[in-house]
């Protein structure tokens, strides 16, 4: 499948020729089909397990827990087996992961919504084995997605453009799922088959951009793979020398903790804090809105202040944001101004470790020798693994510590402490991941520069053409 001109036949200059628009759009498309399957999981299995599989919600959490944790590992074991390949084909590197794993894992998404007639032990095992081979499933679709960014073009603008439609992507699919699921299913008379229409008809369409992705994308940045693989161990050894990639994952796991522990916990603060519960909508209308916007406008402050100061900029933006949010009286309409503000600096913070993990790529290659798009690209996800796990169980812990208790007016301290948690908690774990890119970071833009120049001068005598 594919036709000779989606085929590997890079020159050893593609790395720094422009991107067409078809290619960027096709690639952000790919992370759309993505989170059709994914966000199936995130919106909605945990009511599935306790409405319809009939687990509680204790197991349901725990199965998002130690999935997570999981997935991490599958994750780091999937970068690792790509990149120890030795023999790969002309549809490239990552390129065929994307085609053919995207049918089992929408076969596992829609497996993971059916209801089996098991007692409740066996509901449970069913619950945690779908999961986690979604899980895995994911994994071996997502991984390689990720890398392929770093092997389409070393041109930061281009980079920042493939991050902006990327992030752009991950926000429609999150669209799409929050407006068109549940009218689905609630379409039919059993919930039980109307979730198992509506999952499987995103499941479908997950693989129809994932085509597409595929189809109209090309694999540019190609390196001749060794006639030996390189042990697993070696691979990960040499990850301690990346110093960006460290730094970002460190950055990334309070970053994105912060944004999953505040997603767990905002409809606690609007029904007890604004007593509005119906603002759910509004502000997953704008949060999302707002973040496409806000992730459109990376590739140009990246043009202008450099990667690192845009994902800068985009923290200090939510930081100031929650602080204001927390100290100001609460009021629906100062709420979902400052929150508004905040998504949409948010959103060039979110959107850009995808830009620079490529980068970490190239640093690696030069640092180390070794082109390891699959292990650099998956110790990222691991750190987002564990920071999205963390963000699953912390909320728990927190709301018993301020005293919530369920369906009650919550006391004057359980309210100061749901906004604590909405505001203060997020703000705390951006400033940590802040302090950790400002000191840390060391990858600028100049030093980018002569690191692509050096990789290219390296690379020249070598033949990028691979049968």
């Amino acid at each position: 499948m594919g036709a000779p001109a989606l085929e590997n036949t890079a020159s050893p200059d593609t790395g720094t020729k422009k991107l067409s628009l078809k290619e960027k759009v096709s690639y952000g498309l790919g992370d759309v089909g993505n989170g059709l399957m994914f966000d199936m999981g995130q919106l909605y299995l945990l009511k599935f397990y306790t409405d319809i599989l009939g687990i509680s919600a204790f197991w349901g959490g725990m199965v998002f827990l130690i999935s997570k944790v999981f997935d991490a590992f599958a994750d780091a074991s999937v970068g690792a087996y790509v990149d120890s390949r030795t023999k790969i084909g002309k549809r490239g590197k990552f390129r065929p992961f994307i085609l053919w794993g995207s049918i089992p894992l929408a076969i596992m998404t829609i497996v993971s919504f059916l209801s089996p007639d098991f007692s409740d032990s066996g509901k449970i095992i069913w619950a945690f084995a779908t999961y986690m081979l979604f899980g895995l499933a994911y994994a071996i679709v997502n991984i390689p997605y990720g890398s392929l960014s770093a092997s389409m073009t070393q041109d930061p603008v281009d980079r920042a453009s493939l991050g902006s439609f990327r992030a752009i992507g991950s926000q429609t699919a999150l669209f799409i799922s929050g407006i068109v699921v549940i009218p689905i299913v609630l379409q039919f008379e059993s919930q039980e088959l109307g979730y198992i229409v509506a999952i499987s008809l995103m499941a479908i369409l997950g693989v129809v951009f994932h085509f597409i992705c595929y189809r109209n994308t090309r694999e540019n940045i190609i390196r001749e793979p060794k006639k030996e693989k390189i042990p697993l161990s070696i691979l990960f050894k040499s990850l301690l020398s990346n110093r960006p990639l460290i730094v970002l994952c460190l950055a990334a796991l309070f970053m994105i903790a912060a944004t999953n522990l505040r997603t767990a916990v905002q409809l606690y603060y609007l029904e007890y804090n604004l007593n509005n519960p119906g603002l759910m909508a509004i502000l997953t209308f704008l949060s999302i809105g707002l973040a496409i916007i806000g992730s459109m406008c990376i590739p140009a402050l990246v043009k202008r202040i450099g990667k690192k100061n845009t994902f800068i900029l985009g923290l200090l933006i939510g930081i100031v944001a929650d602080i204001i949010n927390f100290m100001l009286p609460t009021d629906v309409t100062t709420f979902l101004i400052t929150f508004s503000i905040g998504s949409f600096g948010l959103a060039f913070a979110l959107g850009l470790p995808w830009v620079m993990i490529a980068d970490a790529v190239d640093y690696h290659e030069w640092n180390s020798g070794e082109r390891t798009e699959g292990v650099v690209y998956s110790s990222y996800s691991f750190f987002r693994k564990l920071a999205q796990a963390l963000a699953g169980f912390i909320p728990g812990v927190a709301l018993g510590i301020i005293g919530y208790v369920p369906n009650v007016q919550q006391t004057a301290e359980t309210l100061v402490g749901l906004k604590g948690l909405m505001f203060l908690a997020p703000a705390g774990l951006n400033i940590l991941g802040l302090i950790i890119l400002f000191f840390f970071y060391n990858l600028t833009e100049d030093l980018y520069k002569k690191i692509v120049a050096d990789l290219k001068e390296r690379n020249a005598d070598k033949n990028p053409d691979i049968a």
